[in-house]
């Protein structure tokens, strides 16, 4: 048997900082209520589960993705009405573009910027990359701290500012006026902002509708956005919209054939099918107000967030317990209090289905 000790000269290989991190972890949810990842909870009608099969079915496995990848770009150009002078770069979901984007950025010094409690992997992808990681904490309700953005912007001039719009997991779409202040002192200091779009199907505005409105002054945007939250989680698409002379560096770090041709035919057909995902999006819109409804009314809540997301963040006395409790009546959330100290005693909710929320509400009242 290996042990730990006999494998010890080689361990020594593997960087310092790596062996003291943790691994991501994934809650095991089998056999559970699974409303921790903000994933859409609604199947393919059976008639396109069959046409998808069958599309599935006939590709050419055996060879290397080819045309597929550049019809899905095209595709997903028309999908956004890409402005004019922008390109699309595909990613093996969201994480690997944060990761290239941290790669095609990492000289001595630089830094990613970004606010603090975020998605977890803007630190992760670039404590890998070798970049540093300014992290400035949103105020007491989880709105930006200009002040302190700004601040942090002119002190480190960040490589990379990322602004998660709306954000996770606290749900906020941040205001308007003030994310495009942050954007124009990124601009003065010669950095990039990529605005993190992932749950863009949920939220009332989008951040392409300003770099329409004003390309020069979004020159050094990125926007980037998943299949996961319109409905693709198990299929892994992202993609990242900005401007073409800039997307064509970070394309040079982009491995070959990231895009399995499985992936890519699954996105065209759902692209081809956007109305179905639409009014699921819709329909959890609507699910997502008679949640926050009933949170606030119900007792041992102490505070329940506005959200322009497809997940709720509420605070309740012991957020622990209530994590436990839920888990012990067969229902998994993500308890995110010790993710950053603004976010104490705090708990993710999924929205869910009508059927799925109900059953989420009596667990969270029971555990309470």
């Amino acid at each position: 048997m290996t042990t730990d000790s006999s494998l010890s000269p080689a361990l020594q290989r593997i960087r310092a900082d790596v062996r003291a991190m943790q691994a991501y972890v994934v809650q095991d949810s089998d056999g559970l209520l699974k409303m921790d990842a903000m994933e859409n909870p609604f199947s393919l009608p059976l008639a396109l589960q069959a046409e998808l099969g069958q599309r599935l079915g006939a590709l050419a496995l055996n060879r290397y993705p080819g045309d597929g990848v550049a019809q899905l770009q095209q595709a997903l150009a028309r999908y956004v009405d890409l402005p004019v002078g922008c390109s699309v770069v595909l990613g093996n979901g969201s994480d690997e573009l944060i990761s290239l984007l941290a790669l095609a950025c990492a000289q001595p010094g630089a830094k990613v910027l970004a606010p603090l409690p975020g998605f977890v992997m803007y630190a992760m992808s670039a404590q890998l990359q070798g970049l540093g990681f300014v992290g400035v904490p949103l105020t007491a309700d989880f709105e930006l701290d200009e002040a302190a953005m700004l601040a942090a912007i002119a002190q480190h001039r960040p490589a990379i500012t990322y602004i998660a719009y709306p954000n996770n997991p606290t749900a906020t779409l941040w205001d308007e006026a003030v994310v495009q202040r942050i954007i124009d002192a990124v601009a003065a200091q010669g950095g990039i902002v990529a605005i993190d779009e992932a749950y863009q199907p949920f939220a009332s505005r989008t951040w392409l509708d300003n770099i329409r409105a004003e390309p020069q002054r979004n020159q050094h945007v990125l926007l980037m956005r998943t299949l996961s939250k319109f409905g693709l989680a198990g299929v892994r698409l992202g993609y990242l919209i900005g401007p073409a002379a800039l997307l064509a560096e970070i394309d040079k770090v982009r491995p070959p054939y990231n895009i399995s041709v499985l992936n890519s035919e699954a996105a065209l057909f759902a692209l081809e099918h956007a109305d179905v995902f639409a009014a699921q999006a819709a329909e959890l819109r609507a699910q997502r107000s008679a949640l926050i409804t009933a949170l606030r009314a119900m007792p041992g809540i102490e505070k329940c967030w506005d959200s322009e997301a497809n997940m709720v963040l509420v605070r309740v006395a012991d957020a622990a317990r209530t994590y436990a409790g839920m888990q012990a009546r067969k229902v998994l959330i993500k308890n995110v209090s010790t993710m950053h100290s603004t976010l104490a005693n705090c708990l993710r909710l999924t929205v869910g289905s009508a059927d799925d929320n109900a059953r989420m509400l009596a667990a969270l009242k029971d555990s309470l």
